[in-house]
């Protein structure tokens, strides 16, 4: 089984239109970051718009990613959902598909209670055909995965890691020495980017970057450079992935970050930039300032190779 490490992008979600895939745009991206040497693929994440795509749309994602990559990277596929039934067929189109493991956040909507969730969990593992990855996203859930639920699921050996999101350095630390204490190989990722670091030097094993769909290799040199202890290399390229953020501001809604990732990969030429209900694409002004931030980032080369004046 391949361990959980390294940079992992949550690979945006191309779309064609309402209920199809941009599966050239699709290509473009994942040839990209292939070649830009990740460590793996998520798709169906939060950056992926896994929850606002009907199931029909989800499995093909999922197909046409597998297919691909023609298992040059390992697969995760995100299964979130409200409905455990779906969660588990769409585990099993994975499975079939090839996926090294599936991801998981609590189901959203009802606010379920910590031994509520301890039950969801229990009932996905007695019928999901894949390793499992626990997902701690409250932002979105609404719910955490307390440091109490990790440790009832860390000794399963179909539990194969947990990827982070809540922001929270004290609790990715908590989980860190947890998984130190009772599983040491036990991986631990961090979703928001700028944390790379900082996690890393917390027991970390790597990062779900959504900003690597656009400068994949941005981040897997920092992850180089953080895990090989260059110090001056990686201040440097932290501040290339500071500066990376003020993409991330153009929005005025918490969906920025989605359409600025989105816009960029349509200005440089990679894929779509139309997203799922309930957003819009960025219009003329928004889509104006992608392009001149673009012409502006203080590290080009890191960009895919396209026009970027275009608006």
């Amino acid at each position: 089984m391949h361990r959980l490490h390294g940079i992992i992008p949550p690979i945006v979600t191309p779309l064609a239109s309402r209920d199809a895939i941009d599966e050239v745009g699709l290509e473009r991206l994942v040839e990209r970051l292939v070649a830009a040497g990740v460590h793996g693929i998520f798709v169906l994440g939060t950056t992926g718009e896994g929850p606002s795509l009907s199931h029909r749309l989800r499995a093909e994602v999922v197909r046409l990613t597998a297919r691909l990559l023609r298992g040059r990277l390992p697969l995760y596929v995100g299964i979130t959902d409200t409905s455990l039934v779906e969660a588990v067929d769409l585990g099993r189109v994975a499975a079939d598909a090839g996926a090294a493991a599936v991801v998981a956040a609590p189901p959203f909507y009802f606010p379920a209670g910590q031994t509520e969730l301890r039950h969801w969990f229990d009932c996905l593992l007695g019928d999901l055909p894949l390793p499992l990855v626990l997902y701690n996203m409250p932002g979105c859930t609404k719910i955490a995965i307390e440091p109490e639920t990790v440790a009832a699921f860390i000794g399963h050996d179909r539990v194969i890691g947990l990827k982070d999101s809540s922001g929270d350095l004290a609790y990715f630390e908590n989980i860190t020495r947890l998984a130190a204490r009772e599983r040491p190989d036990w991986p631990v990722l961090v979703g928001p980017e700028h944390l790379l670091a900082a996690t890393l030097a917390l027991g970390g094993t790597g990062g779900v970057a959504g900003g690597a769909n656009l400068v994949p290799g941005l981040f897997v040199a920092w992850f180089d450079a953080i895990r090989s202890g260059d110090t001056v290399g990686a201040a440097e390229l932290h501040r290339q992935v500071t500066d990376l953020q003020r993409l991330y501001t153009i929005g005025k809604y918490g969906s920025a970050f989605l359409k600025g990732v989105k816009c960029a990969l349509e200005l440089t030429g990679i894929c779509s930039g139309r997203l799922a209900a309930p957003f819009d694409a960025f219009y003329a002004p928004e889509r104006t300032r992608v392009s001149a931030w673009l012409a502006e980032f203080s590290a080009p080369h890191w960009l895919p190779v396209a026009e970027t004046a275009a608006i």
